[in-house]
This record gives C-alpha cells, sequence and structure tokens, in this order.
C-alpha cells in the first residue's frame, strides 16, 4: 500500500474548504491514516520549500504558509501518489483544469489550496518532516 504526505494549507482552512477537500479524497477511495492541524514554523518552512528558498516568492510564500494553521494528512491507497497529484490539478493556477481541487478553489498560485508528495522519496520524507521519525 502507497502513502504519501498531503497538506491543506492555510488558505484552505481559512475558507471553510476542509470537509470538501477531504471528502474528494475519500471519494476518490483513499484513506487518511493519520491527520493533524498544526501552525508551522519558518525552520520547518525553510527545510520543506528548501528548493525554493532563494527565489523572489519566498518570503510572500513564508508569510502565507505561516499565517495560519495546516492540515497534515498521511493518506495511503493504491497508487495514492498519482492518483493525488490528478485530484489536486496543476499546481500553477492558471493550468489547473476545472474538477480539480485546485481548478475548482485556488485563486493563484501561491492559495492553491493543497500539497501533496511529487514521489515515493518525497512522501516519505515529508511525512517524516511533518510527522516525527517513526511515522
Amino acid at each position: 500500500m502507497e502513502r504519501t504526505y498531503i497538506m491543506l494549507k492555510p488558505d484552505c482552512v481559512k475558507r471553510g474548504l476542509m470537509g470538501e477537500v477531504i471528502s474528494r479524497i475519500e471519494n476518490k477511495g483513499f484513506k487518511i491514516v493519520r491527520m493533524e492541524m498544526k501552525n508551522l514554523d519558518e525552520a520547518i518552512l525553510r527545510e520543506h520549500y528548501a528548493h525554493v528558498a532563494d527565489k523572489p516568492f519566498f518570503p510572500g510564500m513564508l508569510e502565507y504558509m505561516t499565517s495560519g494553521p495546516v492540515v497534515a494528512m498521511i493518506v495511503e491507497g493504491e497508487n495514492v501518489i498519482s492518483g493525488m497529484r490528478g485530484l489536486m490539478g496543476a499546481t500553477k493556477y492558471e493550468d489547473a483544469l476545472a474538477g480539480t481541487i485546485r481548478g475548482d478553489y485556488a485563486t493563484s498560485t501561491t492559495y492553491n489550496i493543497i500539497h501533496g508528495s511529487d514521489g515515493p522519496d518525497t512522501a516519505e520524507i515529508e511525512i517524516k518532516r511533518f510527522f516525527g521519525p517513526e511515522a
């Protein structure tokens, strides 16, 4: 059984879309095996977004991601990583198709509702980062 890391971002929480997004995940047949609401600090975000920390948009992303709580989840299922990537839609707001989470709810590329791991190795790293080494 494959597992992945999914995070509902602050805009999802603030807009009251958690239930809708969780329903879509469960309706797709995936199982949420662990879920926690948490506030992220700068240190964990710098680690998580290290690949873009030198980009001009990073300070704004950091401000956004610390603006409120997120919902961190471990989701399991057959081909869950590719399935969740399809369910989420394209990261770029203008490329996200209607019917995907981002296509239906994102208001910009920054405010794009949800994060999901892009591969098995990344999923394991992100699960450990947000839930600890025992996860």
